[in-house]
């Protein structure tokens, strides 16, 4: 590993259901439990979500608007949220890509590549798709404060 390997987000609880992930960089984002009919932040389930197609839309995005601009860019992530014998988990996560261009040669080639860019995304370079996809170990431990 190299020394600019570690990604670190530290979560801090706001209030009841409530907390507030921050990056290294100082960026925050505010999330909750969804538990109140009004309560529009995001669930820790559709950050994953979120992750997931904001991970491969990165990719795809620097593949195809060196060439064009896209008109429509649009990444639908689903999946089913299940609870059985081994735990409460995702099924069935799906990436749908909607993208579209202009006319034009630059649009031509954006378009032509838009497949292969989806597909290497999802097999090489998307680290959120590639952790999930393989698996990795999870450890939790409590600190002492």
């Amino acid at each position: 590993m190299t020394d600019n390997s570690l990604r670190t987000v530290t979560v801090e609880r706001t209030a009841p259901g409530r907390f507030v992930a921050t990056n290294a960089r100082g960026g925050t984002l505010a999330f909750g439990t969804g538990s109140d009919a009004d309560d529009t932040a995001f669930t820790p389930v559709e950050l994953l979500l979120a992750a997931l197609g904001g991970c491969t839309a990165v990719d795809v995005d620097v593949a195809t608007s060196r060439h064009a601009e896209p008109t429509t860019f649009t990444v639908t992530v689903s999946g089913n949220k299940v609870s059985d014998e081994l735990g409460n988990r995702m099924t069935d996560l799906a990436v749908a890509f909607s993208v579209a261009f202009p006319d034009g040669e630059g649009a031509d080639r954006a378009r032509a590549i838009l497949p292969r860019a989806v597909k290497t995304s999802h097999d090489r370079l998307c680290t959120v798709s590639r952790t999930v996809e393989i698996g990795t170990p999870v450890t939790s431990t409590v600190e002492d404060v």
